[in-house]
């Protein structure tokens, strides 16, 4: 079947090859006349970085880029970030990019019309109530990996400086209004990154199905998510230049951050901290601690785990589960332990805290305390 569609849920997405060209439509729809584009440093002197630009200032939307955004964006990001935004008169903005440029980018355009400080709509009870949605400007996503979903995402993850934590801030009106999803745009990933990217949209489909929260919808969609990501991975690792497989693998990006409205759980929990203080990259953060996890929560999930083994064509059950994300891992050169990844001399006390203040543990269907979750980190390092 041709791989082109326009979507509707969870907002509007145009998915096809090629269609990065529409960019300049995707504002007007989205009534932004005056777009910033913000993307991190590593794909602001890139081609399809230039093309982009290129197509917004031929339509007569000019040509200008904010990217000063560290791999796990920061208070400081969106500080430096504000200052542009404001200064240049922007009424929107073009989040391009992995997770980095899409989550500083929907902050900004947050931010734009707010009076109150970034962490005063963090993601805790009704704090998003707070804000002033008029002033909340429009946002257009084009994800280039395929990884965290941001795209289709109404939070955006922050680190606080101060305190070396990951929080997330959270409006329902961070959905961005437009999403081109297009698949060339992923062509040139290296392959570690499309190993880190990837894994991770596998475990935004594997937390959001175990969560205990109730969303069918959600279920349905990590465990389709579960099953294009086992059959593409492989092939997009492999060859960077399928572009099907790369296709399919930025569909379950987006399905699996779609799922995860579920709940996410302990992989995140444990990955926020790791990465907010040793700086590691969170999808392949994500992927080393996926195992020591999955074990954890087998009491709770044994049964759903076996069923979507069985939907994945994966036999024995649990077990036959669990030895695949570890056979899938090392065929994508994940590393087995955290120390394997570079993490040095960690605090694991205040790891532990940090992991049980994150949103995620609510997700996580086994109760998570400071000894268990500890043993965890013991488990992973």
């Amino acid at each position: 079947m041709p791989l082109v569609a326009n979507w509707s849920y969870p907002t509007s997405i145009r998915f096809g090859a090629g269609r990065i060209r529409e960019i300049a439509d995707a504002c007007a729809r989205a009534g932004i006349q005056r777009p910033l584009l913000v993307t991190d440093r590593g794909l602001a002197g890139m081609d399809i970085t230039a093309r982009t630009l290129s197509f917004l200032e031929e339509a007569g939307l000019g040509r200008a880029i904010f990217a000063d955004v560290d791999a796990n964006p920061d208070d400081r990001n969106v500080a430096e970030g504000m200052r542009v935004y404001r200064e240049g008169g922007f009424d929107g903005v073009v989040a391009f990019g992995g997770g980095s440029g899409l989550d500083l980018a929907k902050v900004l355009a947050f931010m734009a019309g707010q009076t109150r400080p970034l962490w005063d709509f963090e993601d805790i009870g009704d704090w998003w109530t707070r804000a002033n949605p008029d002033g909340i400007h429009p946002i257009v996503a084009v994800p280039t990996t395929a990884g965290t979903g941001s795209e289709v995402g109404r939070a955006s993850v922050i680190t606080n400086t101060a305190i070396h934590e990951k929080k997330i801030i959270f409006h329902p009106k961070m959905l961005p209004s437009v999403v081109i999803c297009d698949p060339e745009l992923t062509v040139g990933m290296p392959k570690a990154i499309t190993a880190g990217t990837g894994v991770d949209a596998f475990a935004h489909c594997v937390e959001a199905y175990c969560s205990p929260h109730y969303h069918p919808m959600s279920q349905g969609i990590a465990l389709e998510g579960m099953r294009l990501i086992k059959r593409y991975l492989p092939r997009a690792y492999a060859d960077g230049k399928d572009i099907e497989a790369r296709a399919h693998m930025m569909s379950a990006a987006a399905m699996g951050a779609t799922a995860f409205q579920k709940g996410l759980g302990a992989i995140h929990a444990l990955s926020h901290p790791i990465g907010a203080v040793h700086h590691t990259h969170h999808g392949t953060t994500n992927a080393v601690c996926m195992p020591a996890v999955l074990q954890f929560n087998r009491p709770a999930i044994e049964g759903v785990i076996a069923e979507a083994a069985a939907y994945l064509g994966i036999e024995g059950g649990f077990d036959g589960f669990a030895a695949f994300v570890d056979q899938f891992n090392a065929g994508l050169g994940i590393p087995r332990s955290l120390t394997a990844l570079g993490v040095r001399d960690p605090d694991l006390d205040a790891l532990t805290r940090s992991a049980l203040q994150d949103p995620s543990v609510g997700g996580n269907p086994v109760p998570m305390t400071y000894e268990n979750t500890l043993k965890l980190f013991e488990t992973i390092l």
